[in-house]
């Protein structure tokens, strides 16, 4: 039976059949096979986006609150995270009103990735202590009481951000953004955006995995994981205008990303197992808690090495013959974007090959797929 405490299930997901990722990509914009010889805008594929995750939040925001299971918390987060991404992303393309709104977006990611973090812990010590004989396995239950509280309090704060005032005007305006006119806004070709975004978040990605060395802090490595969720993302709203390409450098992102997540992970536990050590004497932890701990600590500082070792490896995956190959696939939409284009207008009886190419909302919604980091 699938463990419903997994650390990271939303990578999991990504791993899901071709078949699965292709179902998906119909709630992806810039799904549908004229989407790159279309005249879509960016701003079009942007609100098409922002349209699907409010939908998402719809769909995940009541069982986040309730907290029976930790997925629905995690999938609120990704889904926050995503509308920051594309707001970040299409910051030129979209209306004036969103400028402001990725401020809200980064206050509740915070309180989404306090309470997270605590689902991740606790589903961690429950793994480790499941090896453990039963006479060591009950001095973890100090422990778990401790993080079983702070996650209490946590999610105490994340209910008050999702009710404060400030997060509802937030999602008031993302709503009425993203269903207004897009007249208003630049209307810059997905054809001529899309592919220098990518670009432009892929030499980002470059920079920060150059700058690592052996003495690089967490928060370096925290920027190479950020950067290439920015890259997945900026690639994943082209939607299937980049093709195989993209599915090849995707699947190497994902696995990058992993191993930094684990590489997180391990980091965050081991500073809180450090500060629960470090308790007020009349708030101690019993001996044996204590040995325990260490112990798991010692158990989070391997996984940290070895995402640590790997890393090298997986970048040599990103950024070999699957970047080449996407970055050919780039190269040839900017040099058909530049084309001169046939303003020849089609003859009044015949339908619009824009709109018969691209349905900006599908006849029918797709059924509900989790999103992913």
């Amino acid at each position: 039976m699938k463990d419903p405490f997994s650390a990271r299930p939303g990578e999991a997901a990504a791993a899901a059949p071709a078949d699965a990722r292709a179902r998906d990509a119909t709630a992806r914009p810039g799904a549908g096979s004229g989407f790159a010889a279309s005249d879509i805008t960016a701003s079009e594929v942007a609100l098409r986006e922002l349209r699907r995750l409010l939908g998402a939040w719809l769909l995940h925001e009541p069982g986040a609150r309730l907290g029976h299971d930790p997925e629905a918390l995690h999938q609120l987060r990704i889904t926050v995270r995503r509308i920051d991404a594309t707001l970040a992303l299409f910051r030129h393309q979209l209306p004036p009103a969103l400028a402001e709104a990725r401020k809200t977006a980064k206050t509740v990611l915070r309180a989404l990735g306090a309470a997270r973090d605590l689902d991740v812990q606790i589903a961690d010590l429950a793994r480790y202590c499941a090896a453990l004989p039963d006479h060591e396995r009950s001095a973890a239950e100090p422990l778990q009481a401790r993080l079983q509280a702070e996650r209490v309090r946590a999610r105490a704060r994340m209910v008050r951000a999702l009710d404060a005032e400030s997060t509802r005007r937030w999602l008031e305006t993302l709503s009425s953004a993203s269903t207004q006119d897009v007249s208003a806004v630049a209307a810059d070709r997905a054809l001529i955006v899309m592919p220098e975004r990518v670009r432009r978040r892929y030499r980002k990605l470059r920079r920060s995995v150059r700058g690592l060395h052996a003495t690089s802090t967490m928060e370096d490595y925290h920027l190479v994981r950020r950067r290439a969720k920015q890259l997945r993302y900026a690639i994943e709203a082209g939607g299937v205008m980049f093709g195989r390409a993209a599915a090849d450098e995707l699947k190497a992102l994902r696995r990058l990303q992993d191993e930094l997540g684990a590489h997180q992970d391990a980091y965050m536990a081991t500073r809180r197992l450090a500060g629960l050590a470090a308790a007020h004497p009349g708030n101690a932890l019993p001996p044996a808690t204590l040995f325990l701990m260490g112990r798991l600590a010692e158990h989070h500082r391997v996984t940290t090495t070895q995402a640590r070792k790997t890393l090298a490896r997986s970048w040599r995956k990103v950024r070999g013959r699957r970047w080449r190959a996407l970055r050919a696939k780039l190269a040839e939409l900017s040099d058909s974007a530049a084309a001169p284009r046939n303003e020849a207008p089609a003859p009044a009886s015949a339908p619009s090959p824009v709109l018969t190419a691209v349905t900006l909302e599908p006849a029918h919604a797709p059924e509900p797929q989790p999103l992913k980091h």
